[in-house]
């Protein structure tokens, strides 16, 4: 039996895990990510908590079938990562580095592309030859498996799906700068950004007049019957459901699998996307699946351990 460690870098904390190589997580717990001096200490601290789990379990190396990390920035097929702004680093070999720091075979990728690759293998998407993974969360994020393969692109920057643009005269910035992003719609702040937009084009009686506004709340009040906040779930699958037409017409993949908090909502979001979906969706992309992702917050070590299990 072997035996691999998923290790998920986050700004807070790094989850780190020990799978073997069925894919069952024997253990799981994390670290501090201490980011201070430009991050100089996330990778030995990395390494030092995967040593000390490997003495403390009576492991030899070589039950190891390595280390798989998933970081927040590109990262190409060679391990390099080009930035993490979270973490205070620069273009650096983040595969290398570790290597020499951990004594272990290592490999490296986007933690968005990792978390795909962990629900392709054992959750959402398993048993599909390949998975578009769209997390809708403050962001859009997408990752692309195809044959237990992440695609990374040239300089790691693959699938960056929330920054299609969806809309012609968006006056509102996004977050990379342009206007029109499909995240500026689909996200879970693009959904409140539709409500208060919505809100304010009349006066119809809403529950949502008072009280903070957030993505769980609209739907649990178009779930009540709130007729604006009904519209306003409306709106939000018609972005969605085209947004997501693009990426099957580009990428054609067998399965669509969906996490993130808003994918929390349940399967009402899919009859929500469909119509627009349909409408925008190449004939020839008409075979394309949904499914909701499984793995949660373990996503990322899952998939962090199947980059050194596959």
């Amino acid at each position: 039996m072997k035996y691999a460690f998923g290790v998920d870098i986050g700004g807070t904390t790094v989850k780190m895990g020990l799978l073997d190589q069925n894919g069952k997580i024997l253990e799981k717990w994390e670290i501090p990510t201490r980011t201070e001096d430009n991050g100089s200490k996330v990778l030995p601290d990395i390494a030092a908590a995967i040593r000390d789990k490997i003495n403390e379990k009576g492991l030899n190396d070589s039950d190891i079938a390595g280390v798989g990390v998933g970081a927040p920035g590109a990262v190409d097929d060679n391990g390099v990562i080009y930035q993490a702004v979270n973490l205070g680093w620069g273009k650096f070999n983040l595969k290398e580095t570790l290597h020499s720091m951990v004594k272990l075979p290592v490999k490296a990728g986007n933690d968005a592309n990792v978390a795909a690759l962990g629900e392709s293998w054992m959750g959402g998407g398993r048993g599909f030859s390949s998975m578009l993974m769209v997390t809708l969360g403050t962001g859009v994020g997408g990752g692309l498996v195809i044959g237990d393969h992440i695609i990374n692109g040239a300089q790691g920057s693959c699938c960056e799906i929330g920054h299609i643009h969806l809309v012609d005269n968006e006056e509102e910035e996004c977050g990379c700068g342009n206007h029109g992003c499909f995240e500026q719609y689909a996200s879970a702040t693009g959904i409140v950004r539709l409500a208060k937009r919505r809100l304010a084009e009349d006066t119809k009686d809403s529950v949502l007049r008072s009280g903070e506004i957030s993505s769980k709340r609209i739907f649990d009040e178009a779930k009540n019957g709130d007729e604006v906040a009904v519209e306003i779930t409306k709106r939000y699958g018609y972005y969605l459901g085209k947004g997501l037409a693009i990426c099957a017409n580009v990428l054609n993949p067998e399965v669509i699998v969906i996490g993130g908090g808003v994918s929390k909502c349940g399967d009402i979001l899919f009859d929500l996307l469909r119509p627009s979906f349909d409408e925008f969706l190449f004939k020839g992309c008409r075979e394309t699946k949904f499914a909701m992702a499984e793995l949660g917050n373990d996503a990322g070590i899952c998939g962090a351990a199947r980059l050194v299990l596959a």
